[in-house]
């Protein structure tokens, strides 16, 4: 489902693949996020997505203009989890509702592995 806003010039309808790519160049920006997850179903490998292919490691819903992210991300060793998690949910909620002015009702992230960053 596409995401709707009606204005005071008409309507604005937004992809789901522009909100999937804006969120996951949010995502790898920030401190710990090695990059989003591709999972080869055929093989069940998992690999570090090239930034051209962010929108495949992520999952978006919008149900009533509120959009529901899940995230499958390779995180970087050695780094508390749950404080990259904290500060993906964060950033990605802020900068996601300024960008599209819509309700995020729930970021799911599921670290899919771990990479050693030289």
């Amino acid at each position: 489902m596409k995401g709707r806003m009606d204005t005071d010039l008409g309507e604005v309808i937004i992809n789901p693949d522009v909100i999937a790519t804006y969120a996951g160049g949010v995502a790898v920006e920030c401190f710990g996020i090695v990059g989003m997850a591709g999972l080869n179903l055929k093989d069940g490998v998992i690999k570090v997505l090239r930034r051209d292919f962010l929108r495949r490691g992520i999952n978006v819903t919008i149900n009533q203009n509120r959009i529901s992210l899940d995230f499958h991300v390779i995180m970087a060793y050695g780094v508390s989890i749950q404080a990259v998690v904290e500060n993906l949910i964060s950033n990605v909620r802020y900068k996601l509702e300024e960008f599209t002015g819509m309700e995020l009702e729930r970021i799911r992230v599921y670290v899919e592995g771990v990479r050693v960053i030289d």
